[in-house]
C-alpha cells in the first residue's frame, strides 16, 4: 500500500516551493515521482499541432514530477506535514473475516 495516493492533500517540504500546499493529480511508481497541481510548474514550448488540445504553438506552463521524498501528507486535523503509519482492522464481509491495512496519520493518529 503506497503512503501518497492520487488525490491526498500534500505539503512541499524542500525545494523552491518549499511550504506550498497542493493535490496530488499523479503517482509515477516506477520513478518515485508525483505530479502536484500548482506545484514544480515549468515553462514548456510547444510546436503548433503537437497537442490535440492545444492547436496553437507558444509557451505553456505544466506541472513537473516532484521526488516523493519531498513531500509530506497533510494532516486533516491540523492541517500540516505529518508522517503516514498503518493499522490493520479486521473486517466482517458475508461471514468471512478480513485483514485491512487503513492509513494513519502519526501526528494527530486520525485516518486518511
Amino acid at each position: 500500500m503506497a503512503k501518497i495516493r492520487k488525490g491526498d492533500e500534500v505539503v512541499v517540504i524542500a525545494g523552491r516551493d518549499r511550504g506550498q500546499q497542493g493535490r496530488v493529480l499523479e503517482v509515477l511508481s516506477d520513478s518515485d515521482r508525483l505530479i502536484v497541481e500548482g506545484i514544480q510548474r515549468v515553462t514548456r514550448h510547444i510546436k503548433p499541432g503537437t497537442r490535440k488540445d492545444n492547436m496553437e504553438g507558444g509557451l505553456v506552463t505544466v506541472e513537473a514530477p516532484i521526488h516523493i521524498s519531498n513531500v509530506m501528507v497533510v494532516d486533516p486535523e491540523t492541517k500540516k506535514g505529518t508522517r503516514v503509519g498503518f493499522r490493520t482492522e479486521t473486517v466482517e464481509q458475508d461471514g468471512r473475516s478480513r485483514t485491512k491495512r487503513v492509513r494513519v496519520s502519526k501526528r494527530s493518529g486520525k485516518d486518511l
